[in-house]
């Protein structure tokens, strides 16, 4: 660990790779990695995991469809998942893939640490299991379909699964988790998703079939031949496995665990807040800070399907987009936690509004008067009058709400408090009119261009995790120097003299093309 640098361990669920990439797995993802360039500006030592889930029973059917085998398989689909962090510029430290040697190792490891403390002990399971969510599902939560056929809340199709098994006493943890989430309040956030967990783990819990027999794509239980493990104590682990377990006095598993985020869909939330907790607790390793879990992305206020074909396939968003564009508007236009929808009306007034007329021409305005009226050179400041300081203090008070909003992956709230800076750099600048003063008063024009330059240069800072590349230029734009760009910069001020490139705009606006 770096010596003085605190530690930051977030995660995406590793992702499975009978899915084809979109804009779920963007979103998650995305969430992450704007936390992890957040504190990376800000001083942290990060770490940051994504990866993908490739073992159990879909993966196996899947890929004797295809007719190759399931290696073979998984690492033709992990690769588009790798693919994606390339898309949209996501900055993650590590891929894990769950075929990975080091992670049987990690799987391995815990499972006799369970063994070894009582938790685990030999049956048979008799009950409804669906496939497509490799999940085990009560008679009292399944709905009648087609056929006589078993229906899980999923919309998944259940079969009746009777074979020995191996069982976690997941029935002897009620109580401790309970205790944890009373003790540490935000461990699951947003607060509805923890109530509906306390009341889920209230309801009394059974025992969890922990390995299958009926087919054999998935890591070994030790000393059982025969017996692979569930696909979920296998992919909850990797979260370990990532940071050096079961080496628990490695320096990567001393600095980073416990993960202080895992970022979750709401469908996985039980897995990681029931199971994952009673896993950890019964092998002796310290729980997760958090688990956050969001809500699920709609598209013209329509679920997405492969019948209706209107899934958001990232590539094709970015393409008609832009990439930062995309980025800005997902983590902003939805509270951090509830379900969204995507349209097309409010993508393009998000980038025509807040983007180009807002930010951008306020950047394009201040350098092009710069570039007009300073001789192309950043202007010296004369004293400050009240208006200026306002203004300064504004843009040098936002880390402070950033910190406080992202903490608690409040990403909205934080591009809210963000914009409300931009909002009062705009009416400033409409009330000093700077473009009056060139005859009248030029150095009280002077002194205005600066304080909008360094307002611009500390949000441009600040904006840095949810638009890189844009804010890069836009940074390049006022010649900061690439090692003044983090958030301990924003303590420092624009030097005046320093000659400015010819200004270009940062975000054009988006124009409809005729139908």
């Amino acid at each position: 660990m770096t010596a003085g640098k605190p530690a930051y361990y977030v995660t995406t669920p590793i992702y499975y790779v009978n899915d084809a990439p979109h804009i779920g797995h963007a979103y998650t993802t995305l969430a992450c990695d704007v936390l992890a360039r957040f504190k990376r500006l800000d001083g942290y030592q990060v770490h940051f995991l994504t990866g993908t889930d490739e073992h159990g029973q879909k993966v196996e059917k899947s890929a004797e469809a295809a007719g190759i085998d399931p290696q073979a398989f998984t690492d033709k689909v992990s690769q588009n998942f790798r693919d994606l962090s390339g898309l949209l510029n996501f900055s993650n430290d590590d891929f894990i893939r769950t075929t990975e040697e080091r992670h049987k190792r990690s799987c391995q490891a815990l499972w006799q640490k369970l063994v070894e403390a009582g938790d685990i002990y030999l049956g048979s399971y008799a009950g409804w299991y669906a496939v497509r969510d490799e999940a085990y599902y009560a008679e009292s939560e399944l709905e009648d379909g087609e056929d006589g056929k078993k229906i899980a809340p999923s919309g998944a199709e259940c079969e009746w699964v009777e074979e020995e098994s191996y069982f976690f006493r997941l029935s002897a943890w009620g109580e401790r988790l309970l205790k944890l989430y009373e003790e540490q309040p935000d461990f699951i956030l947003p607060a509805s998703r923890r109530n509906e967990v306390i009341s889920f783990v209230k309801g009394g819990l059974k025992d969890l079939s922990i390995s299958r027999t009926t087919f054999g794509w998935g890591i070994p239980v030790p000393d059982a031949p025969g017996h692979i493990m569930y696909v979920w104590l296998d992919a909850l682990t990797n979260y370990i496995t990532a940071v050096g377990y079961p080496d628990a006095e490695s320096e990567n598993f001393k600095t980073f665990w416990p993960a202080d985020v895992h970022m979750v869909g709401k469908d996985i939330l039980r897995f990681h807040a029931v199971y994952w907790p009673a896993f950890l607790m019964a092998a002796g390793v310290p729980t997760p800070k958090r688990v956050f879990a969001h809500g699920w992305w709609t598209n013209e206020g329509e679920k997405m399907s492969k019948t209706l074909r209107n899934a958001l396939v990232p590539a094709e968003l970015v393409e008609t987009y832009g990439l930062d564009q995309l980025r800005y508007f997902l983590l902003r236009e939805v509270p951090f936690g509830n379900d969204g929808d995507f349209s097309r009306s409010a993508m393009v007034g998000r980038m025509n509004y807040d983007l180009a007329n807002q930010f951008g021409n306020l950047a394009q305005r201040v350098l092009s008067m710069i570039a007009k009226n300073c001789g192309g050179q950043l202007p010296q400041p004369g004293d400050l009058d009240a208006d200026d300081e306002a203004m300064l203090d504004q843009a040098t008070g936002l880390l402070q709400d950033l910190r406080k909003e992202l903490d608690v992956q409040q990403f909205h709230i934080a591009l809210t408090k963000t914009w409300e800076v931009v909002s009062a750099a705009n009416r400033y600048i409409d009330h000093a009119a700077p473009w009056k003063l060139k005859k009248s008063d030029p150095a009280r024009m002077a002194t205005v261009l600066y304080v909008l330059a360094d307002t611009i240069r500390q949000l441009a800072i600040l904006c840095q995790p949810v638009m890189p590349d844009a804010m890069e230029k836009m940074l390049d734009q006022l010649a900061v120097d690439t090692a003044e760009r983090d958030f301990a910069a924003l303590q420092t001020r624009l030097t005046p003299g320093t000659a400015l490139p010819a200004p270009e705009g940062i975000f054009p606006r988006f124009i409809e093309e005729e139908a």
